[in-house]
């Protein structure tokens, strides 16, 4: 019989984030314990909104919501990014007007690590504020969390917000850092793997003729929406990459991808290289300890995702 994974996750939906958060509440095999909301993909107070939204849809509204960081740590101007997102993070989908939603405070991050201990495992799909900052509060608490799971970089390739860089270790490179430093037992899943990651318009119509998802509805529209977005920019593709839900697919299913295992960092400042993620490769450098994904096993991907969108 297999564990239940109890994941505490921060993101900031957003598309790719929203599916992340639905795949998580679906998957029997994974507890979601509570989610940090943050600045990103759009402001802190909608992926707010939305979080609390699919939570609600699937009637699990016991999951605690915990606004995060509105910006991060060396930047007043926040970019968003509607034409891939929409202007309310969920593409052509908005949050009714008069829903109302329980919020908690960020401090909720520690009891939740005191409560669950070493069963506890943090996913990072956003922007790393919010994750460096527990760091930096709750130093000794998350020493008592089982493992760290980040999607995020891009090695030896293009990133896909600048020539160098990924969007969210660009987004907040200082804190990028701060959690490949201090995150311990850390899997890092960057654009190698994740742009791998994709839906097609024929699997998600097939999602969404499933009347037991309760979310069958809302994926078509919002996975229209970004394909769109991905049509004109990789003209070509043959669908969207879900970037977010592949950190968390491979919580439970490790084998998913392969890795290489190496400390990564991240390029802070302002040069055109900021954001830029990178190894230490180099013939006599030392292996390091954090498992980095660079190849996704595409068959297996879809296989393990029909099991639980089309159950």
């Amino acid at each position: 019989m297999e564990i239940t994974k109890k994941i505490l996750l921060f993101c900031d939906p957003g598309i790719d984030d929203s599916i992340a958060i639905m795949y998580s509440i679906l998957d029997p095999n994974i507890e979601l314990v509570g989610i940090v909301t943050s600045y990103g993909n759009i402001t802190r107070d909608k992926s707010t909104a939305n979080a609390a939204y699919l939570v609600h849809l699937a009637g699990r509204s016991d999951i605690p919501i915990i606004p995060g960081a509105t910006k991060p740590v060396q930047e007043e101007h926040v970019t968003f990014y509607p034409e891939i997102h929409g202007e309310d993070g969920l593409g052509p989908i908005e949050v009714p007007r008069d829903f109302r939603f329980s919020i908690y405070p960020f401090d909720t991050i520690r009891f939740i690590i005191e409560k669950y201990k070493n069963e506890l495992i943090i996913v990072d799909t956003g922007r790393s504020t919010s994750l460096a900052t527990a760091f930096i509060l709750y130093p000794d608490q998350m020493k008592m969390v089982q493992s760290f799971y980040v999607m995020g970089g891009a090695f030896f390739m293009p990133g896909n917000i600048t020539a160098l860089a990924e969007a969210n270790f660009y987004g907040d490179p200082a804190s990028s850092n701060l959690v490949t430093q201090f995150a311990h037992n850390l899997t890092i899943t960057p654009l190698n793997a994740t742009q791998h990651a994709i839906l097609t318009q024929e699997f998600v119509n097939t999602i969404s003729q499933n009347k037991n998802n309760v979310y069958a509805s809302l994926i078509e529209p919002i996975f229209k929406y970004y394909q769109e977005f991905y049509k004109k920019t990789n003209p070509g593709i043959q669908g969207a990459p879900i970037h977010d839900l592949l950190t968390v697919m491979v919580v439970n299913n490790p084998t998913l991808v392969d890795y290489i295992h190496y400390d990564a960092k991240v390029i802070e400042g302002t040069t055109e290289a900021k954001g830029m993620s990178y190894v230490d490769c180099r013939p006599t450098s030392k292996k390091g300890k954090t498992k980095i994904a660079i190849k996704l096993h595409y068959n297996e991907f879809i296989k393990e995702l029909s099991n639980i969108l089309l159950r």
